[in-house]
């Protein structure tokens, strides 16, 4: 259904349905529900079930089967906190109107609802959702649409890592994708026993395929990658112009497969650059490009102070879109000795030091109690390390 089409039809009850509760769709005179009263209302009451849920944990949501958890958990992050109007400052703004109810076979329901807000008397949808709708044991449960809108997609599966996708699919760069994931995984312990990628064309491409009809959010934005992590299996929807896999950056994949082990808000981005830049390099840089660079551009100048510098985020990149930062060498050089000398579990506790704050004191805490470098004696061990370093 076209937007234009979703507002005026909100528009029609929207006096009567302004003051409804929060979790109570709103249902237009003009929707076809079905003839069975006894389904109808089951479907209308799950559904209110399902959205009154949607803001919890999604693995608490009764209204969605283990089955399909794990597509349907992508698609109800995007609904989180839906209702609220940060500019209005109500935090119950927008209203949910159900604006489509498509049956399918065996008493199931493609459904379409909207979110819309008034102001002035002029209506503002914030976002559309699709959802399917299935019967079971005298209740209906939701899923998102994503396996019924890629069903004529290929797929190839190559160590629990599943490949989604339209026509083509570059196998020789998916074989080293699925070897950076192994790896990885394997340092981090992870326990992620199973990846479904699913490569769309664009960013609109993506959100229609996992039930986003529209969000106001997403204006003009062309490219993203969603994914969501339910029963050690993780689902990756790309919209990010590589539907054939084409290529992928190992740096960036060291942060995603980190962050299913330690949440991203525990994690000190600087350990965790470094970690990145000896495993993935960066830009398309090698960590020994990287190396001779920085001591050709800054290890050069022997009267440096490397605390100091460090504290700077100094950038020796190309340009400041392709940067290089000092303290994410330094820590990449602490990285290297840390984990020859203690295992990566001693990296891991660095990496898990807490987020980056002023003072940095957290971190300087840790680095101390792993390798006895602290601000003192951070100067003498910081040149030590790169003296030694490529050798």
């Amino acid at each position: 259904m076209k937007l234009k089409s979703i507002v005026t039809i909100a528009l029609i009850g929207i006096v009567n349905f302004t003051y409804a509760q929060k979790s109570s769709i709103l249902v237009q005179p003009n929707i076809v529900l079905p003839k069975d009263s006894i389904i109808s209302n089951k479907l209308i009451k799950s559904l209110n079930g399902f959205l009154s849920l949607k803001d919890r944990a999604n693995n608490e949501n009764s209204f969605v089967l283990k089955e399909d958890l794990l597509e349907t958990s992508v698609l109800l992050d995007e609904m989180k906190g839906i209702e609220k109007s940060g500019k209005f400052k109500d935090d119950n703004f927008y209203k949910s109107y159900l604006t489509n109810l498509v049956p399918l076979k065996d008493s199931n329901f493609l459904i379409e609802f909207s979110y819309i807000g008034v102001n002035e008397n002029s209506p503002i949808v914030v976002a559309s959702f699709e959802v399917l709708a299935k019967l079971k044991d005298d209740k209906f449960y939701f899923l998102s649409p994503l396996k019924r809108n890629t069903f004529l997609w290929k797929a190839k599966t190559i160590e629990g890592v599943t490949f989604h996708y339209k026509t083509s699919l570059n196998e020789k760069v998916v074989k080293d994708y699925v070897k950076n994931v192994t790896q990885f995984d394997k340092k981090l312990k992870s326990n992620i026993k199973t990846i479904e990628w699913y490569g769309f064309d664009d960013m609109n491409d993506m959100l229609k395929g996992i039930g986003v009809s529209y969000k106001l959010l997403y204006n003009s934005r062309t490219s993203s990658t969603f994914t969501a992590k339910e029963n050690n299996s993780l689902l990756i929807a790309s919209g990010s112009d590589n539907s054939n896999f084409d290529s992928f950056d190992p740096h960036d994949l060291w942060h995603e497969r980190l962050y299913n082990v330690i949440p991203k808000s525990g994690v000190n981005k600087p350990v965790d650059e470094g970690c990145a830049y000896i495993y993935g390099g960066s830009w398309g840089i090698s960590w020994k490009q990287i190396l001779n660079t920085f001591k050709e551009k800054v290890s050069s100048n022997k009267s440096i102070d490397w605390l100091a510098t460090y504290e700077d985020f100094y950038d020796f990149g190309e340009s400041k879109e392709k940067h290089l930062l000092v303290p994410y060498v330094i820590n990449a050089l602490i990285i290297e000795k840390l984990e020859k000398e203690k295992g990566f579990a001693a990296v891991m506790e660095l990496l898990s030091c807490g987020k980056y704050q002023k003072g940095n004191e957290n971190y300087y805490t840790a680095l101390e109690k792993l390798t006895g470098i602290n601000k003192s004696n951070f100067n003498e061990r910081i040149w030590k390390l790169i003296n030694q370093s490529g050798n």
